[in-house]
């Protein structure tokens, strides 16, 4: 039976005051949220913020992750954060590929893949993210661009390697648009993702890695695409800026 994870990405959101407040409200109610059922939950706050936020989550249910992080454990990489670094703040998640990134920042499944393998080296858990744009989903392209995304940030790994990891469907069109996948859609991509790792690994690897939902999550639709079999936890946005609807989507899962 696969843990159910959901993960808090801030983004580029919140002043210093704003990010310990939110991590406050979560850890004051994160175990009734819970309720003792086996769910596993993470914040992941702006890098500036992730001292004070780690601080505060320190003993709580809640893990620590980043947004991002260079592939080198140190040297001359002026502006970037590297996993021992992560490490040294208490960070056990960092998101890899997130669409945003490969969009305005240009970063390939070649870069992803180094990430997630440096990530692993250094005791991190890779929450690495695929998915398709709307005009790809409307050309029929969804399995192509998710199986191509899919070989390119994480076939390379081996299978020791890729258990550790959590895959995040995010299909572009619905991130931070409000539009969000169906159930069904969801369902169908994260299946494919499962066959991709029956066909690269084995059945053990296959039933064994989470595969979180993205995309305009939010606490009305969480029920319904949580439900789904192959829909391991999610990856929730905009939501995730508000401890009343995070929880409820932690209540869910």
């Amino acid at each position: 039976m696969r843990t159910p994870i959901i993960v808090g990405n801030w983004k580029m959101n919140l002043n210093r005051a704003e990010a310990v407040a939110l991590a406050d409200a979560l850890v004051a109610a994160i175990r009734a949220a819970i309720g003792g059922k086996n769910v596993e939950v993470g914040a992941c706050p702006p890098s500036v913020y992730l001292d004070c936020v780690g601080h505060r989550l320190a003993g709580s249910p809640i893990g620590l992750g980043a947004q991002n992080m260079y592939h080198q454990p140190s040297g001359a990489f002026t502006g970037e954060t590297s996993p021992k670094m992560l490490r040294d703040l208490g960070c056990k998640y960092v998101i890899l590929g997130h669409s945003e990134r490969r969009q305005f920042f240009a970063e390939t499944d070649a870069e992803v893949f180094k990430k997630t393998r440096a990530a692993l080296v250094h005791g991190l858990v890779p929450i690495v993210c695929v998915g398709e744009s709307l005009a790809q989903r409307q050309a029929g392209k969804t399995h192509d661009v998710v199986a191509a995304q899919f070989q390119g940030s994480l076939s390379g790994l081996s299978a020791e390697e890729i258990a550790v990891c959590v895959i995040a469907y995010e299909p572009v069109w619905a991130i931070g648009t409000g539009v969000v996948a169906t159930p069904q859609q969801a369902q169908e991509v994260h299946l494919d993702l499962r066959k991709l790792l029956l066909s690269r690994y084995n059945s053990r690897v296959a039933s064994a890695v989470r595969i979180q939902y993205g995309g305009s999550v939010n606490a009305q639709n969480a029920a319904d695409l949580l439900q789904k079999p192959d829909v391991d936890g999610a990856l929730v946005g905009g939501a995730s800026l508000k401890a009343a609807d995070f929880l409820k989507i932690v209540s869910v899962a």
